[in-house]
């Protein structure tokens, strides 16, 4: 059983396509069919069968396809160790995000960290928040960057890098527009705009609104940051976000003002796997933004 075997079963597998799959890998199409023949009269099973234009995989095929996967990605972390120790200065970390933190946050680090090690290299994937814990824990991602940490996971390791509070965004010409603080409860009986259900700013968001006595009435929905400050800025709602979100972002035609009650907050930190030791350029990564937040939270 040959590794460029199993790679060219994944490809195939996943794309139900010998042409399609030849096209990714940049391999006659003959060749990854003879290379899985010789697969499945290694194996002594059938992993395929032809529907028309497409292959699909038999059962047999549906169960060993995720041992290879496994296998693969256990055989190319090993040899990003192997490279890494060799020089730990060119490793490849891959990193998760939220929406919440891409435009301010995310680039701050990865600018400060790229200055003193410029020749690793990142590869990003923006993702909602159980999204990020599943890929770490699948080893789809290295670590990830959320907020707020998970606390009672027993596969996530998490790290707190600081703690945010909430303010609410309002239209300039809202009635509150000009005051300096407001108290949650005052905005009782305007229409919210927030994240669609299962997002983790919009459970923030209700949750405060509870603890200040009411249940809100949300009015509309968006997906991400810019879809929900537009709507503010028209008018259509208000909303609270975290102090990340603002930085360098503000819309025109809005005001954000700080909840005095109650004190809306969250911690934002950087999650790993528990049972997955990092790379050598990844544990300098994770002890870089440590130690980075650690600076910057004792100068605020």
């Amino acid at each position: 059983m040959e590794l460029r075997q199993l790679r060219y079963f994944v490809e195939v597998a996943k794309r139900e396509h010998v042409s399609e799959a030849s096209e990714a890998l940049h391999v006659a199409q003959s060749a990854i069919s003879r290379q899985i023949a010789n697969l499945e009269s290694e194996l002594g099973v059938e992993l395929f069968v032809r529907e028309g234009r497409n292959v699909k995989l038999t059962q047999i095929g549906k169960h060993f396809l995720p041992h290879v996967e496994t296998a693969l990605k256990a055989i190319d972390f090993a040899k990003q160790q192997i490279d890494e120790y060799l020089d730990p200065e060119r490793g490849t970390i891959k990193i998760g995000f939220p929406t919440s933190l891409a435009s301010h946050t995310l680039p701050t680090i990865i600018s400060a960290f790229k200055a003193q090690h410029p020749n690793v290299t990142f590869h990003l994937r923006q993702g909602s928040y159980r999204y990020l814990i599943e890929a770490v824990k699948n080893r789809e991602i290295d670590l990830a960057f959320i907020g707020p940490v998970p606390s009672d996971d027993p596969d996530i390791k998490g790290e707190i890098l600081f703690i945010e509070a909430f303010s609410a965004l309002l239209q300039a010409h809202h009635r509150l527009a000009e005051r300096e603080r407001i108290d949650l409860n005052e905005l009782r009986n305007e229409s919210f705009v927030l994240f669609p259900e299962g997002y983790v700013l919009r459970n923030i968001a209700v949750e405060a609104c509870k603890q200040a006595g009411f249940t809100p009435e949300i009015s509309s929905e968006g997906e991400d940051l810019d879809a929900i400050k537009g709507l503010v800025s028209a008018g259509i709602g208000v909303t609270l976000l975290p102090e990340s979100t603002f930085y360098e972002t503000m819309p025109r035609f809005t005001v954000k003002i700080p909840i005095q009650i109650p004190h809306v907050k969250r911690n934002v930190g950087i999650i790993i796997s528990k049972h997955r030791e990092l790379t050598p350029s990844e544990k300098v990564f994770y002890q870089f933004a440590k130690d980075f937040f650690s600076v910057l939270e004792r100068y605020q």
